[in-house]
C-alpha cells in the first residue's frame, strides 16, 4: 500500500512538471477571432521562433526580447481580405524598439494605439508589448477604426512591462527629420540602423540603450545618438573612452580598460567631426554636416531630467482638503447659531403661551413672599449700644 502511495505521487509530480512545461512552451492566442466584422480565415500560424516571424531580422527581434509570433488571413463579407502578423516581445522596451526599427520615412502617422504609421495598404502599430503589420488587400475609410477596435483586443502586459523606454523622449523636436528616430538595445540592432558610432564604444555589455535621430542643418543632415547608461560614473568613463578614440588616427586601435572589465580594443571613430558632452548618466553626440556653431546648439537642447516617483498617498480629496475643513467649520458655527436662535424663540414662545392659558401661579412665584431675615445690622447696633453702656459703667 506504501509503494502504491509513493508511485501514485511520483505520477501526479510528472504530470503537473510535464503539463508546466508544456504551457512554458506553448504561447498564448496573439489574435482575436474576429474583430470589427473581420472573421479570421483558416488556422494561425504560431511560432515561438523569431527566423518565422523575420529571417532577415532574426537576430534584431532576439535582442528586443522576442517571445512569440501570430500569423493569419482575416476576411469580411464582402470578399476583402487582410493579413495580419504580430510578434510579441518581453515588454513594450521590446514592441517599441522594433517599432522604430521596421518604420519608414516616407510612412504617415496614424491614429491607432500606443502608436502607428502606415504607408498604402500597410498599417505598423505597437499596442503594449505586442508589435502588428497589418497589409490591407484593400484600404477603406473605416480601416483605421477597425484597427483601433483590433487593438484593444489584443492582450497587454502586466506591471512595469507596460512602460516605454524614456530615452527617446530626449530627442529634440528642433530640426528632427520625420521618422527617423531608431532605438536599440544591443550591437545587431546598432549595426543594422547603420550608426556611425561602433558597438565597441558603445558596450551594451553595461546594460546601455541607444536612441538615435537625424537633424536637418545649414549643410545637410546631421546625426544625434543618444546613450543612455545605468549611473554617471559609467557615462563618464564611456565619455573618455570616446574622446580618446576620436583623438587616435585611423592606423591606430587603443586598448582601453574599464575599472570592472578586461581591456577591450576600441576601433576609432572615422565618422567626421565629433560633438559630444555628457548629461547624467546619457551621453549626447552629435555628427555629420553640422557646424560647431549649430552642434553646440543642438546639444544644449538635451538636459537628463531625473524622474523621482511619488508613490505615497497624497491624500488631495474632498474629505482631506484645508480648504473644505476650514468651510465646514463656518458651516458649522452657522449652524450651531442658527439652532440657538431658534431655541431661545422656541423657548420664550413657549413661555408667553403658557403665560396666556395658564394662571400665573404655575409658571411665576407669588408676588408677596416672605423672606428669612437674618436682620445682622440690627445685631451690629445692639453690640455697639452695649459697649457704650459697658464703657459708662466703668467711668
Amino acid at each position: 500500500m506504501k509503494a502504491f502511495r509513493v508511485v501514485l505521487v511520483l505520477i501526479v509530480f510528472l504530470a503537473t512538471a510535464f503539463a508546466g512545461e508544456g504551457a512554458r512552451t506553448t504561447p498564448a492566442p496573439l489574435l482575436p477571432p474576429q474583430f470589427s466584422g473581420w472573421q479570421i480565415s483558416g488556422s494561425p500560424k504560431m511560432s515561438n521562433d523569431p527566423a518565422v516571424a523575420d529571417p532577415a531580422n532574426a537576430a534584431l527581434l532576439k535582442e528586443y526580447g522576442f517571445t512569440d509570433f501570430e500569423s493569419a488571413v482575416y476576411a469580411r463579407e464582402d470578399g476583402r481580405k487582410l493579413t495580419l502578423k504580430a510578434a510579441r516581445f518581453a515588454d513594450a522596451t521590446g514592441s517599441y524598439g522594433a517599432f522604430t526599427y521596421y518604420k519608414l520615412p516616407q510612412m504617415l502617422k496614424e491614429t491607432i494605439p500606443d502608436q502607428a504609421a502606415s504607408l498604402n495598404e500597410r498599417v505598423l502599430f505597437y499596442r503594449g508589448n505586442v508589435l502588428v503589420d497589418v497589409v490591407f488587400e484593400k484600404l477603406s475609410a473605416m480601416s483605421a477604426a477597425e484597427l483601433r477596435e483590433l487593438s484593444e483586443a489584443l492582450p497587454l502586459p502586466a506591471g512595469n512591462s507596460r512602460n516605454l523606454p524614456s530615452l527617446p523622449a530626449y530627442l529634440p523636436k528642433l530640426g528632427y527629420v520625420k521618422n527617423t528616430a531608431k532605438y536599440v538595445v544591443g550591437p545587431v540592432g546598432l549595426e543594422k540602423i547603420s550608426s556611425p558610432l561602433p558597438a565597441q564604444l558603445v558596450d551594451f555589455s553595461v546594460g546601455s540603450e541607444v536612441a538615435m535621430g537625424t537633424y536637418q542643418t545649414s549643410d545637410g543632415q546631421a546625426t544625434l545618438i543618444l546613450i543612455s547608461y545605468p549611473t554617471p560614473q559609467i557615462a563618464a568613463e564611456h565619455l573618455r573612452q570616446l574622446d580618446a578614440a576620436r583623438q587616435s588616427t585611423p592606423q591606430q586601435k587603443e586598448s582601453i580598460a574599464t575599472p570592472n572589465s578586461p581591456p577591450v580594443n576600441i576601433l576609432p571613430v572615422t565618422m567626421g567631426p565629433v560633438f559630444d558632452k555628457r548629461t547624467g548618466p546619457m551621453l549626447v553626440i552629435a555628427t555629420g554636416a553640422i557646424s560647431s556653431a549649430e552642434a553646440k546648439s543642438l546639444l544644449s537642447l538635451v538636459n537628463y531630467e531625473a524622474d523621482v516617483t511619488w508613490n505615497e498617498n497624497t491624500y488631495t480629496g474632498k474629505k482631506n482638503n484645508l480648504g473644505n475643513l476650514i468651510l465646514n467649520i463656518f458651516l458649522l458655527c452657522a449652524i450651531l447659531m442658527a439652532f440657538s436662535a431658534v431655541a431661545g424663540l422656541a423657548f420664550g414662545g413657549i413661555r408667553i403661551f403658557f403665560n396666556r392659558i395658564l394662571p400665573e401661579s404655575v409658571l411665576h412665584r407669588e408676588k408677596e413672599m416672605e423672606f428669612i431675615s437674618l436682620n445682622l445690622s440690627e445685631g451690629e447696633e445692639a453690640a455697639a449700644n452695649s459697649n457704650v453702656s459697658s464703657s459708662i459703667k466703668a467711668g
